[in-house]
């Protein structure tokens, strides 16, 4: 049900404008497309959480007209903030600089602040552990903390990545052992994030919203708040439903990334091109969605998302081949990265103990300053580990640390002397120019031209 629906509209004669095809919520009347408000409420919405997904989300309800205050429990994170110094996009950091000059935009630490928002939405981490289990660790203090804080005429609004059922278990049922019935007096719903770090092809105002509520009108009240700066937002009848919204999502993703690895495999085997191949298919204009093979997928979405299914479906004793099966390819892929490299060095008598490994670009995606979940991570210590001598550049990157692995980005690459030369990562702004001049070039991301030194994964 989209909010085109006339089910969602009110009468004719409550309409301040003519009703515009997919802007609905620009023609309602202004008691359609505000949050619920006391008097006492001195903000229209309250972030919690303002990293990747919350910072972006606080600055485009700002650009709206809301007045927003952001929590987060660092005090570092939010003096990152205030110096404008956070990972943003080019239009995002402008968002930024406007809000901190406006009396409407405020950054707390302190959780006592959200019972001074009309809105509160939850947009904190959900990882995976070493075991690929959900850390909900985060989550549930986020919500613990927003259940405590909530005051009745609330609308509670959850963004996080999780398992279905989990609005109702972390929100809605605690709400309503504190006398505070969703529906009622307050309202709560979720309404999975769509933002992509580091791609400004979309931005948030153009990627429409899916929200589902604990109850009807609690996905009325939610749908209202994201309307006025998201055109389209579709509801759907549940928050289970948005829920498992952003599951399928992120899942179709995972075993598309891991039928494109394969197939790149399957080429190399066979001594065709498989970017020849993909570019072929692509030129269908139907039934067929293009993806790229790389060497692993990193970031919160593709990597972790699946496995909240995964690990939900075990307590009901159900099983998912096709997705355990792509989860499985996505997580061998940096050990494929590693045995590649091992190949090319044989082929050359020589071993990795001991080879000189640089791997370019260490970011999880391009043009972010983003490590999470990075498979150049887990190639540089599966390297290190059989006695390889790593190192890497990165312009984005300055250090890291990752299994006790501690490295600085390489100032010139050319004196690092590298046998080989991984490509992961391929930042606009990178220069590459130095890729002429070194022994061999594993070309993971299958972005570089084929030269005599260049081989692909």
């Amino acid at each position: 049900m989209t909010l085109q629906d006339p089910r969602l509209r009110p009468p004719d004669s409550l309409t301040a404008a003519p009703r515009v095809a997919g802007r609905t919520f620009k023609a309602l009347p202004e008691m359609y497309i505000t949050p619920v408000r006391k008097t006492d409420f001195e903000f229209d919405v309250a972030i919690v959480g303002l990293g990747y997904v919350g910072l972006p989300t606080s600055l485009a309800f700002h650009e709206a007209g809301y007045r927003v205050l952001g929590l987060d429990v660092s005090e570092l994170r939010l003096q990152t903030i205030r110096q404008q110094r956070a990972d943003l996009l080019a239009g995002d950091r402008e968002r930024l600089s406007r809000a901190l000059g406006d009396s409407g935009y405020e950054l707390t630490s302190d959780p006592v602040q959200l019972k001074r928002a009309a809105a509160v939405v939850i947009a904190v981490p959900t990882p995976v552990d070493s075991y690929l289990v959900p850390d909900l660790g985060i989550l549930r203090r986020a919500c613990a903390t927003v259940v405590t804080s909530a005051v009745p005429g609330q609308l509670l609004m959850l963004t996080s990545t999780t398992y279905v059922g989990s609005t109702k278990d972390m929100l809605a049922d605690p709400l309503a052992a504190r006398g505070l019935l969703p529906g009622t007096d307050v309202h709560v719903a979720f309404s999975p994030e769509r933002i992509n770090p580091g791609v400004d092809t979309f931005s948030q105002e153009e990627v429409p919203r899916v929200v589902g509520g604990v109850t009807p009108v609690c996905g009325e009240h939610a749908a209202a708040l994201l309307g006025k700066y998201v055109p389209n937002v579709h509801v759907v009848p549940t928050a289970e439903a948005a829920e498992m919204t952003k599951l399928v999502e992120n899942t179709f993703r995972a075993v598309n990334i891991a039928l494109a690895n394969e197939f790149a495999d399957i080429c190399t085997a066979l001594g065709i091109q498989v970017m020849d191949v993909i570019d072929a298919a692509d030129t269908k204009p139907f039934g067929f969605m293009r993806f790229t093979p790389g060497p692993g997928v990193g970031g919160h979405c593709i990597p972790c998302d699946p496995h909240y299914l995964l690990w939900q479906l075990r307590r009901n004793r159900l099983n998912a081949p096709v997705i355990e099966q792509a989860m499985h390819g996505i997580a061998a892929r940096p050990h494929r990265v590693v045995d590649r490299t091992r190949k090319i060095l044989s082929d050359t008598d020589h071993g990795l103990a001991g080879a000189r490994i640089l791997v370019a670009g260490v970011a999880y995606k391009p043009d972010v300053e983003d490590l999470r979940e990075s498979p150049a991570l887990e190639i540089l210590a599966g390297l290190a580990a059989e006695g390889a001598v790593v190192g890497y550049v990165d312009p984005l990157i300055g250090e890291l640390n990752h299994e006790g692995l501690e490295l600085r980005s390489v100032t010139d690459p050319k004196m690092f002397g590298a046998h080989v030369v991984i490509m992961h990562t391929a930042h606009s702004n990178f220069d590459l120019g130095w890729l002429a001049d070194v022994p061999t070039v594993l070309d993971t991301t299958y972005r570089l031209p084929l030269t005599a030194n260049t081989v692909r994964l």
